[in-house]
């Protein structure tokens, strides 16, 4: 006899569990988890795989944009009761999926029902089919998303002047455009002072509950050796004699590991604690407040201010291309700009 199709809801909870838990990046696990139990289940999960239609999709894609996720999820009722201040007190607070939000649902259930195609269980895929609806602007922009070179100045200048501990990751950050996660998961084994140069092959991530080591990156050009600048070196130099004396200080305490930046007793730094901590480097340096990520995007500014020639600023940014390179190595520092830099060069030389 002919075994009966299973439900969207049986097939997708088996699907996240044999065929993307085992086999894809543990972060992918944890994005699509959420997506296919609190949308994709409650919208369609009672419809046979088989019966599915391109307008089920289609109905259930268009009420997204208007369903208050908060309303829906209960998450405000979820609150003790002196806490509750918005939908579960009829005062909706119009928490509704952003564009990106729902064009990631799509996408879960298109793949999920790609392996239905491979599995044989079903003919078409008819999430491919529907149309993705519009979704209303919820969000304001960020006004600020990077610094200028007098601004990442300021910050490095304010961070000298503590003598922050973590001075040589921010360093790394602005001036080889190192993601959070990179600059976090970076071992000793992967720096050469002498060479001066570092590879950036493994990362620091946190997957649900647990931090991760992982040996890759995000992209296959991100596994590659980087120039090590000056002042990068001068910084690791630095760095290297706080964490000596740092595992001193701590005796037996100390959780050895290889890693460059790590807490006073040597374990890895929560992502998050970065987090805090450079948001309020940003408020005492009296910078705008960006995230992690956007120093990225200062990072050419600050190698055209110390006169790194273009063709190893592309190599430092990852770009294919010279032009590339050349259309965001465009700001030109000022001369007190290029001193103060090299003032903070020759203090740590000094320290």
């Amino acid at each position: 006899m002919p075994t009966k199709c299973p439900t969207v809801a049986v097939y997708l909870t088996r699907w996240l569990d044999e065929v993307i838990q085992p086999n894809r990046e543990p972060t992918t696990y944890v994005a699509y988890e959420p997506l296919v139990r609190l949308y994709i289940i409650p919208g369609l999960g009672k419809k046979r795989l088989d019966k599915l239609t391109v307008r089920d999709v289609q109905t259930w894609l268009n009420t997204l944009p208007t369903l208050c996720t908060c309303c829906d999820q209960k998450k405000d009722q979820k609150r003790p009761e002196n806490k509750r201040r918005c939908c579960s007190v009829g005062k909706c607070c119009k928490g509704y999926p952003s564009r990106s939000t729902i064009a990631g649902i799509r996408r879960v259930l298109r793949s999920a029902l790609g392996n239905a195609i491979r599995e044989e269980v079903i003919s078409r895929n008819v999430a491919g089919l529907a149309t993705l609806p519009s979704a209303s602007k919820t969000k304001k922009k960020r006004q600020h998303t990077t610094w200028s070179v007098d601004e990442a100045r300021r910050f490095l200048e304010h961070l000298r002047a503590t003598d922050d501990p973590l001075y040589a990751l921010y360093v790394l950050i602005l001036l080889l455009g190192l993601r959070r996660g990179e600059v976090l998961g970076l071992a000793w084994d992967c720096v050469d002072l002498p060479g001066e140069q570092l590879w950036i092959s493994r990362q620091l991530t946190r997957v649900g509950g647990q931090l991760l080591h992982r040996n890759t990156t995000k992209t296959e050009d991100s596994d590659a050796s980087l120039p090590l600048l000056g002042l990068c070196v001068a910084a690791l130099k630095h760095r290297r004699r706080i964490q000596e004396g740092a595992e001193k200080t701590a005796g037996e305490k100390w959780r050895g590991s290889d890693l460059v930046f790590t807490t006073r007793n040597g374990t890895p730094i929560e992502p998050r604690n970065l987090n805090r901590a450079f948001d309020a480097h940003c408020a005492k340096a009296g910078v705008p407040r960006i995230r992690v990520h956007d120093t990225r995007h200062t990072c050419a500014s600050l190698l055209a201010a110390l006169n790194v020639h273009p063709r190893v600023a592309m190599r430092i940014l990852r770009h294919s291309q010279i032009s590339m390179t050349m259309n965001v190595y465009t700001q030109i520092p000022s001369p007190e700009t290029r001193k103060a830099l090299d003032r903070l060069n020759q203090s740590l030389d000094t320290g």
